[in-house]
């Protein structure tokens, strides 16, 4: 493999993780309820 295949796999694969971790962070158990709470936030008129 060249270096420029290596490079694109090496940024994949950061990319992957990085995704992973984020969506893993977010919708974690411990936030289902500021989840919750803001379910219908955009149905709401202020």
């Amino acid at each position: 493999m060249t270096g420029h295949d290596w490079a694109g796999l090496i940024v994949t694969i950061v990319i992957f993780f990085g995704l992973a971790y984020a969506f893993w962070w977010a919708l974690r158990p411990s936030k289902k309820k500021e989840l919750e709470e803001q379910k219908f936030k955009v149905l709401d008129e202020d």
